[in-house]
């Protein structure tokens, strides 16, 4: 069992899951000899996360029963993999996956809700990025926009404040006063280094000791309008059109329908894909058909969807379309990089534009992947008659221009 993240549960979820697991996994041997200490901070270990912060509606019921029946699995050291562990900073790669605006931001969620929810997840080396909105000698305030690490939340209206003291402002060399360098309205990212729930006070630092060692390279300070998280720019973009729904912005962004989205989240999240985890019981077992699994599943899915793309593309190339053909057929070679139809279908395009050598790569790469695939055999057979013929009229009006040459003379 993972000790540290079980102490880390109960120490967000209190007493109360404490004893839906005594009670669910009391016949489990591993949770026996755990459960009369977990609830105990480890000797010289950080308080949990959830201490010190102000006593929270208990809504979450639920979610504390499934742990409580799920503990055997969720606790388990197996779903560990020598992965890296995931980054807490927000990507801004919309390509990889949605990159979508909070959740709550298409709820209707009083402000105080927000702002409890805030102070009660935001931690010591969380990111936060505001605007400047005082100077005082003693440093500057700031109005936070968003975060840049952790959880994201909607934030922008709720008129949080944190204090960045002077001792926290680096020098710069051309300034002999730290604060000279900075403006009221400039856009600020900092690390938080002071929590008080209670008043809801935030002390902020732009030294990077103020972050954890794996964020340590993250640029603290004044930035841009354009370094502000994805996130926040699509939230941005909500406000303006707020009767667009969640599914509408998830479907439109690139990500979405990035066929690769499924690796590239698990190896985010850490999650050994060569032997896939699963809270269903039923699929823990490990005879499974190699098949059956979701890499085998998502490759077949990819060479349908890429054969899509090149049949439409030779309906494209019937007509004469030949750019939208081209088009296709580099869509359908994205999908699926082995797909051999495609390979040929573009071989045929550049035939048709008398680029034989191009074309023949393309026929002899399809033949690389698939040694059997007819279809790449034959084009290539049929081009190299084709130019062989060729060179031999280009060498026989060779001739015959030459024998002129030599009359007239």
């Amino acid at each position: 069992m993972d000790r540290d993240l079980l102490r880390q549960s109960l120490g967000c979820h209190g007493p109360a899951l404490l004893s839906l697991l005594r009670s669910e996994q009391q016949d489990n041997p591993h949770f026996r000899s755990l459960l009369g200490t977990a609830a105990e901070p480890a000797r010289g270990a950080a308080p949990p996360p959830g201490a010190g912060r102000k006593e929270k509606r208990v809504d979450n019921i639920e979610i504390q029963k499934f742990i409580s029946k799920k503990a055997d699995l969720l606790f388990a050291l197996s779903w560990k993999s020598d992965a890296s562990p995931p980054s807490e900073v927000h990507d801004d790669n919309d390509n990889l996956y949605a990159v979508m605006p909070p959740l709550e931001q298409f709820m209707e969620m009083p402000s105080m809700d927000r702002r409890e929810l805030f102070f009660r997840d935001i931690e010591r080396g969380d990111i936060v990025i505001g605007r400047i909105s005082s100077i005082r000698e003693f440093g500057f305030f700031m109005v936070l926009i968003c975060l840049g690490s952790g959880i994201v939340r909607d934030i922008s209206h709720l008129e949080i404040t944190a204090l960045c003291p002077l001792r926290d402002v680096p020098s710069h060399s051309n300034h002999g006063d730290p604060l000279s360098y900075y403006q009221t309205g400039d856009i600020i990212r900092a690390g938080i280094k002071d929590i008080d729930r209670y008043h809801e006070k935030l002390a902020v630092s732009l030294y990077s000791s103020s972050l954890p060692p794996h964020m340590a390279g993250i640029k603290l300070g004044v930035i841009t309008s354009e370094e502000l998280p994805l996130y926040y720019r699509r939230s941005v973009e909500l406000n303006s059109n707020s009767l667009e729904s969640y599914e509408n912005i998830m479907q439109s962004s690139l990500g979405f329908v990035n066929p690769g989205v499924v690796e590239f989240l698990l190896e985010k999240l850490g999650i050994d894909e060569s032997h896939p985890p699963s809270l269903m019981r039923g699929l823990q077992s490990k005879n499974f058909s190699e098949d059956d699994f979701a890499s085998a599943l998502r490759k077949k899915q990819s060479a349908s969807w890429a054969l899509k793309c090149v049949k439409i593309g030779v309906d494209y190339f019937k007509v004469g379309r030949h750019v939208d053909a081209m088009n296709e057929y580099n869509k359908a070679l994205e999908i699926d990089k082995q797909n051999v139809e495609a390979l040929v279908a573009r071989g045929a395009l550049l035939e048709e534009e008398e680029k034989f050598l191009n074309a023949e790569s393309y026929y002899k790469k399809a033949l690389t992947l698939d040694e059997t695939f007819k279809d790449a055999e034959d084009a290539l057979q049929k081009l190299h008659k084709y130019m062989q013929k060729s060179l031999e009229l280009r060498e026989k009006q060779a001739e015959k221009e030459e024998k002129q040459k030599k009359k007239k003379k």
